[in-house]
């Protein structure tokens, strides 16, 4: 099932569901990726199972539901490490280029942009459980048992 196709398909707000990117942003994706796969490529090298299209579909499940390597490589129908190979690459290249790069902390702290923080405790706490001790703990004898 090649999903690109059937994914291609619907409109702007369908896509932007599925996705969790708009149309505009998910063909520059793209084409950064074909570029770097046709430079990493030019000479000779082995058929795509995925194409391109769908690898990038792939990792953005990946960063979007947060299924784990098998299950999308079992929806995709290639082995898990090939679809981790598939995601680093997708993941190197799209920063190594630079246009989805988040700014970095000197950045922020130069912006005159006030930002919101909220903090949430979770931090473990173990479980009250009475403790076992002799004067708690009931002994039955060997010879009241039936």
């Amino acid at each position: 099932m090649i999903k690109y196709e059937i994914i291609q398909k619907y409109n702007d707000t369908q896509f932007r569901r599925i996705t969790g990117v708009k149309r505009a942003t998910f063909e520059k994706m793209l084409e950064i990726l074909k570029n770097s796969y046709a430079e990493k490529h030019r000479r000779r090298g082995r058929n795509l199972k995925l194409s391109i299209e769908d690898q990038l579909l792939a990792a953005l499940e990946y960063w979007r539901e947060y299924r784990t390597y098998a299950h999308i490589a079992a929806s995709y129908g290639i082995a898990e490490s090939n679809m981790y190979r598939n995601i680093k690459w997708i993941e190197e290249v799209l920063i190594k280029e630079g246009t989805f790069s988040l700014p970095g902390k000197k950045e922020l702290l130069k912006s005159d942009a006030e930002y919101e923080v909220i903090l949430i405790d979770a931090t473990e706490s173990p479980v009250e459980r009475p403790q076992k001790n002799r004067e708690n703990t009931t002994q039955a004898r060997k010879k009241d048992i039936h």
